[in-house]
């Protein structure tokens, strides 16, 4: 009697190891609701205001504003030629997005949403564009020009460029200082001085190819950068050394990392979400792949809520081919331009 339960007690135990073992193996995050926008083109960057709980979408010509409480558009930010990114300076009480089309930014106040200044830019085709707090400069990464051009964030003049030596996509502050890039095309993470704007280091990524999004861990000091040939990338953002790579989805665009949860989050247009889990030193495991919508690539974090927000839209057939296109894509179903709300 006493051996039997023994052997019911182990059992139970091993039981509850298991269902704790299955909870920690995943984020639990899903797709909670489909929020349809409307309105057509395509989309790139996002970001979240989490004081005024609003999303910013660049859309084709102009940049969505939705209210993350109301799930309504309450506004949009006219005539960004296609806009790419938009930041955010809260302090100043105001927002800048990067026109690649029109080689310009224009900043708007983020109260009213009304357009206070559009600035020409020598420099070609400005994708990423990032606010740094610490200098309070405004830094376009010049996708038609291999440079970042710094602004003054509040006077709107051009201080300087940078010569990056290749295609900058995603950028990231440690706040203290530096500005860290990733350079598409040598498959390298730059690092430069936000003040003097002084190159410091060239960083390799390999295993790591054609990294676009990337993300920060500023209390541990590392760096996640999401590439084509599906691995998120790690790296140590004091030395540059790689300390871990990982599978992620294909058709990645953008990442993000939750110091509240020590989750990095990579969206992945195959229509997968990899969250990858921080374990503590450099110790790095993909908890799962949420299943998310195809083609919807770019994503937002709301570090407050924990939500996940990505663009998307339906499609439908493709069209029959021709000589000069044997391989056309799917195209976007007229007025489906959705946003997408990942939760736990």
């Amino acid at each position: 009697m006493k051996t039997s339960r023994l052997l019911i007690a182990y059992i139970l135990l091993l039981v509850a190891l298991a269902v704790a073992w299955g909870q920690d193996s995943k984020s639990g995050y899903k797709v909670v609701e489909k929020v349809k926008v409307g309105g057509d083109g395509g989309w790139d960057y996002a970001i979240v205001d989490t004081t005024a709980h609003r999303l910013y979408l660049s859309h084709a010509t102009r940049v969505i504003v939705f209210d993350t409480d109301t799930k309504l558009v309450v506004g949009e930010i006219p005539n960004t030629i296609g806009v790419h990114g938009i930041a955010l300076a809260p302090e100043l009480g105001r927002g800048y997005t990067s026109n690649g089309r029109d080689s310009s930014v224009t900043v708007f106040d983020l109260k009213t949403l009304k357009v206070l200044a559009n600035i020409k830019l020598k420099q070609r085709n400005p994708d990423a564009i990032l606010y740094d707090p610490f200098s309070k400069r405004v830094f376009t990464f010049n996708g038609g020009s291999s440079n970042a051009t710094a602004l003054n964030a509040e006077s709107y003049e051009i201080i300087g460029t940078v010569d990056l030596g290749g295609k900058p996509e995603f950028a990231v502050t440690d706040l203290k200082g530096k500005i860290f890039v990733n350079i598409e095309d040598k498959s390298t993470v730059a690092a430069f001085d936000a003040k003097s704007l002084k190159v410091l280091a060239q960083w390799p990524l390999a295993p790591g190819e054609e990294a676009s999004g990337l993300a920060i861990d500023r209390e541990h000091n590392r760096l996640f950068s999401v590439c084509s040939n599906k691995l998120m990338v790690v790296l140590n953002a004091a030395t540059g050394k790689v300390v871990a790579s990982l599978p992620i989805g294909a058709g990645v665009d953008a990442a993000g990392y939750d110091p509240a949860t020590h989750y990095a989050f990579s969206s992945n247009g195959e229509g997968t979400m990899t969250v990858v889990k921080a374990e503590g030193g450099d110790k790095f495991s993909v908890i799962e792949n949420v299943t998310t919508q195809r083609g919807s690539r770019t994503m937002a974090l709301d570090g407050k809520t924990h939500k996940v927000y990505m663009a998307g839209a339906t499609y439908g057939p493709p069209p029959a081919p021709t000589a000069d296109r044997p391989n056309p894509r799917p195209q976007m179903e007229p007025g489906s331009f959705m946003v997408l709300i990942i939760d736990r």
